[in-house]
């Protein structure tokens, strides 16, 4: 080798490395809100309760989160406009309101249980007052998102996401993981109780959700991508979801079940701090810092993808166009954004918030995906129609998403219903579960009849 080509050659896959990434973006939005304080207080409250138990979910996460954004990707690639649109062409109106209803609710319950964290974990750094931070943190989102809209968030979101991994992926080096007990947690399996039915929606919401189905047509449409783009959709969401949200994932839930799990462990005590101090015997004394700014990071990074979620959808289902471009889309951001700081003024403490929010938003994603492969096989609706096993492994996705949120739903209906939260809850599944049903056996006649149709021809 000649002098000065193995510098040149590590310049070349620099570059190369540059413009492969240069060529990911939407899934990249999902995956900072994936990877946000909620899927991280999930995480952790999984490891430190119930150690490895837990860790299939983890893992299986992951992929489901994956193939969730691939289907409503490729969606979008073949109708080539947004969701609610499509579900308004293709469904009628009455779909496209449920399902605006359902992502909205959703992404603003999570807006501000997000903004609360950020607010105390920035005073808790700062010693300046929660309530302020709000203010201040809704005012720097309100201008960022309106100034710069799309590009804004999708830079943010790749350079915070990009860190906040890093960062987790290292904390593995210091801590000692027993692997024959973490191999015994890859056998599906979850703790009886409440606590176990709602960290592991917890858990499993913060890849499959509601949310992050929706935005995706929108946020490939403001990239530009359409029909041709399938090697770049496939490329974005490997690289967000698979590599980069699915080695977080792990980092995180082995850290926590390795260092925090213990018999006095409960998921509904557990807080940030007390999370944060546990490390200090294993990487000193800036353990809290050090914990407390990675939930940081992981809290901004959410919170500029999920604020652009409701306008996105409500602009697109009153015709509006989703760019800060049109006024009143503007106008929805701003709005969206400066309503967050009410988060900051919630009481009690963020991290069982975080995980009852993630497991509610589960709650309304069996739907979301009904939606999106109804009409994946729906030759009105597109051109081609999925091929069967991606049919197959989306009825995969279906089942274990409603099967989850089953779990979660029925133990909470059990514990009482003289509780708002539940009652609340129980009675939004409902609402849900029936509309899904309605649309599945519509499906399913539309099918027999075309069947018969076709024999009769």
């Amino acid at each position: 080798m000649t002098p000065g080509t193995a510098p040149a050659a590590a310049v070349d896959r620099l570059r190369d490395a540059r413009r492969l990434l240069s060529r990911t973006g939407p899934t990249w939005l999902a995956g900072a809100i994936a990877a946000g304080p909620a899927t991280m207080a999930s995480l952790v409250v999984a490891g430190a309760t119930f150690g490895y138990a837990l860790l299939w979910i983890v893992v299986l996460s992951a992929a489901l989160g994956a193939l969730a954004q691939y289907l409503a990707a490729r969606l979008c690639l073949l109708t080539e406009a947004g969701i609610v649109s499509t579900v308004e062409t293709h469904l009628g109106e009455r779909w496209a309101w449920t399902l605006v209803a359902d992502a909205v609710l959703a992404a603003g319950l999570a807006q501000l249980v997000i903004m609360k964290t950020v607010a105390d974990v920035s005073a808790t750094v700062t010693g300046v007052d929660a309530r302020a931070w709000g203010v201040a943190w809704a005012i720097v989102l309100a201008l960022g998102l309106a100034g710069g809209g799309y590009r804004v968030a999708e830079v943010g979101a790749k350079l915070l996401v990009s860190a906040v991994v890093v960062a987790f992926v290292a904390s593995l080096f210091v801590v000692p993981t027993d692997l024959g007990a973490a191999a015994g947690g890859l056998v599906p399996r979850v703790p009886a109780g409440l606590d176990g039915a709602l960290v592991a929606a917890g858990v499993l919401g913060g890849a499959v959700h509601v949310t992050l189905i929706t935005m995706q047509s929108y946020t490939m449409r403001a990239r530009g991508w359409a029909r041709g783009d399938e090697g770049p959709v496939r490329l974005d969401v490997g690289a967000s979801m698979l590599v980069a949200f699915g080695g977080y994932s792990l980092a995180v839930f082995l850290v926590a079940a390795s260092v925090l799990h213990g018999p006095d462990a409960s998921a509904g005590d557990l807080t940030a701090t007390a999370a944060a101090r546990a490390l200090g015997p294993l990487v000193g004394p800036a353990a809290e810092w050090l914990f407390l700014l990675g939930l940081w990071g992981a809290a901004v990074s959410t919170l500029g993808g999920n604020t652009v979620v409701p306008p996105y959808l409500v602009a697109d289902k009153l015709g509006w166009e989703t760019e800060v471009s049109d006024r009143r889309y503007r106008a929805l951001l701003v709005a969206v954004a400066l309503l967050s700081s009410l988060g900051a003024f919630l009481g009690g403490a963020f991290f069982p918030l975080l995980v009852l929010v993630l497991a509610f938003g589960l709650v309304g994603t069996p739907f979301a995906v009904a939606i999106v492969l109804v009409l994946l096989n729906d030759p009105e609706a597109v051109p081609e129609i999925a091929p069967v096993r991606l049919t197959f492994a989306g009825g995969i996705l279906f089942a274990v998403a409603a099967v989850t949120a089953g779990s979660f739903v029925h133990e909470q209906a059990a514990g009482g219903l003289d509780d708002p939260v539940s009652a609340f809850v129980v009675g939004f599944a409902a609402v849900l579960a029936a509309a899904t049903l309605v649309l599945l056996g519509k499906t399913a006649r539309s099918l027999t009849r075309g069947g018969r149709r076709t024999a009769a021809e």
